[in-house]
């Protein structure tokens, strides 16, 4: 597993690092938003620990300015902890937000806990007649178009694949999509579904609501 720590402060990217190489992960570093997105478009990586406040370049900017083939799944620590900008970073697609002063140990188990939920995945590539899902290049494709969705989308819709024509409750996708320490509550699902479902334009019909439950999502009829 290869992880990128993207943070201006050498002392908490030496922290981070030491305990990553002890988890047996590889690790690259980058001081700036603008050197981060460099290497965020030469080489894979299986996530990002995320600083928001940088020179050059900040978090959230380098969110938005990353392709979409090139997003990963995304950690943020950060010494802000107002509830706009921990808000602000699930809109762009992260998925975690831990404030600083941190524990070393937690991050740990919040990265393991990502990282465990994304090599559950489907095969690498899941097709229908009208769908096809890349799970090495994160992409999602309906008539070989491209859709431009959020990583927290892709992963709600990965799941429901996994678990195709079963219904699935708000909390199980709350624990297995956001997993440890979610901010948030039930109608996050729900916001997420509706954005996901408007992105698949002819293709949203095959997620389908189970009322006063959750979701559930049916395969199209060869």
């Amino acid at each position: 597993m290869k992880i990128l720590i993207v943070d201006d402060e050498e002392l908490i990217r030496t922290v981070i690092k030491e305990y990553c190489k002890e988890a047996d992960y590889e690790v690259d570093e980058a001081t700036t938003g603008m050197e981060a997105l460099e290497l965020l478009k030469e080489n894979h990586y299986d996530l990002m620990v995320l600083d928001i406040m940088m020179p050059k370049m900040d978090g959230y900017t380098l969110l938005k300015e990353l392709p979409q083939e090139k997003k990963v799944p995304t950690i943020v620590l950060s010494a802000r902890k107002e509830e706009y900008d921990k808000l602000s970073g699930f809109d762009l697609g992260i998925d975690d937000y831990l404030t600083k002063p941190f524990s070393p140990k937690e991050l740990m188990a919040r990265i393991k806990a990502i990282i465990n939920r994304t090599n559950k995945e489907i095969p690498s590539t899941y097709k229908t007649k009208t769908l096809e899902v890349n799970t090495l290049s994160h992409t999602v494709k309906i008539n070989n178009k491209q859709l431009n969705i959020t990583p927290k989308e892709y992963d709600i819709l990965v799941y429901l694949i996994k678990n195709k024509n079963i219904a699935i409750s708000r909390e199980q996708l709350l624990s297995n999509v956001w997993g440890y320490d979610f901010f948030g509550d039930d109608r996050t699902v729900d916001t997420h579904i509706k954005m996901l479902r408007n992105n698949l334009g002819e293709y949203r019909d095959h997620i389908i609501t189970v009322r006063g439950f959750g979701y559930k999502y049916v395969e199209e009829e060869e």
